[in-house]
């Protein structure tokens, strides 16, 4: 068996803990403490955020999607994959390092993505993209915790209030989706998504490309209307 080997680490806002990149031959993974949040072998569900979100506004013209939290990519390269060549995608990434890995030791893994001109990479609060935009987004896709709660950092509980996602619907264009992803269900969530005036899908979803794997949770949350 081959080992891990640290290759760097990244210090969090607001006492946020410490992020680790590790590397195992090929393979990738990303730590806070104890926790894995990604791992460069798994990524259905994150594939399947993208996916399951362009189908929803697939008749929208010239879409402009914004993702919440680089990670590993894979969410990104399957938006490129599906959307169209007028589309913009803007990512926002709370931790510059993780924007410096893409570009050094996972590039591999990144395939030149971060280079397509349809990209835009935000380093910031993906909080304050959201509150600073009206109707500005077709869809917002949000994979910055390992559910709807401030895992990587407190201030993320926000996103996931009332509050915070009655702003993530003002910033959505009519008929627009908020997608999250989560590695467990949460019926409060839930709840919360329909009382900031959502229509709500709560999916189920592999981890594996493969269809194997653990499941994972992901909320398509339609502004329906105008």
């Amino acid at each position: 068996m081959i080992p891990w080997t640290l290759i760097d680490t990244a210090i969090m806002p607001d006492g946020g803990g410490e992020l680790r990149l590790k590397q195992r031959g090929s393979e990738f993974s990303i730590m806070l403490g104890a926790i894995e949040l990604m791992n460069s072998r798994l990524s259905g569900s994150e594939e399947a955020l993208a996916r399951l979100s362009y189908e929803r506004i697939r008749t929208h013209a010239r879409p402009h999607m914004l993702i919440g939290g680089l990670g590993m990519g894979f969410t990104l390269r399957a938006a490129l994959a599906e959307l169209p060549k007028d589309a913009r995608i803007t990512v926002g990434e709370l931790v510059p390092a993780v924007v410096a890995w893409a570009r050094g030791p996972m590039a591999e893994v990144f395939s030149g993505c971060l280079d397509d001109a349809r990209v835009v990479i935000r380093e910031g609060d993906v909080g304050h993209l959201i509150k600073s935009a009206s109707s500005g987004y077709d869809a917002i896709l949000l994979d910055v915790d390992n559910g709807p709660e401030g895992l990587t950092r407190r201030a993320n509980d926000d996103l996931y209030s009332v509050s915070g996602l009655r702003a993530a619907r003002k910033a959505l264009r009519p008929n627009g989706v908020l997608s999250v992803w989560s590695s467990a269900p949460d019926a409060g969530f839930t709840r919360r998504l329909r009382d900031a005036g959502f229509a709500v899908e709560e999916l189920s979803v592999r981890a594996s490309t493969k269809g194997r794997g653990a499941r994972h949770v992901i909320w398509m949350a339609t502004r329906n209307g105008s």
